[in-house]
């Protein structure tokens, strides 16, 4: 029923937020495996939630890969969403994707923060 997938996708993200508190990047990603195999929603929240725990194993390909995945399953993507992929591309040194993520944004439209070009520039 709709109020148990509801929940389940509840679970599913409180599951993930765990792994990425823990900085357990690989369960996080096989917890979204899971999501998106058995078509559970995926909001913004899972996104950032599974990409800050990529981020946190230094997996920025990881997060890219994400972003990709989300965009291909007509999710749309926030300033936070962006945000936490250029923070992950910032803290391995790839600048080059952190920009071109910037690029990114404006040709989609997605408003940039102080947040944006601050992970961006560093």
């Amino acid at each position: 029923t709709g109020s148990r997938a509801k929940l389940d996708t509840i679970t599913f993200v409180a599951v993930i937020s765990a792994c990425e508190r823990s900085c357990k990047w690989r369960e996080a990603l096989q917890v979204w495996g899971v999501m998106t195999h058995d078509k559970l929603q995926v909001d913004a929240i899972t996104l950032c939630a599974v990409m800050s725990a990529c981020e946190k194993g230094g997996k920025w390909e990881k997060t890219l890969q994400i972003l990709s995945e989300a965009a291909r399953r007509k999710i749309e993507s926030d300033t936070v969403i962006f945000n936490a992929a250029i923070s992950a591309c910032e803290k391995a040194g790839e600048w080059q994707n952190a920009l071109q993520l910037l690029r990114t944004m404006a040709h989609s439209k997605v408003q940039s923060s102080t947040v944006t070009f601050s992970a961006a520039i560093s």
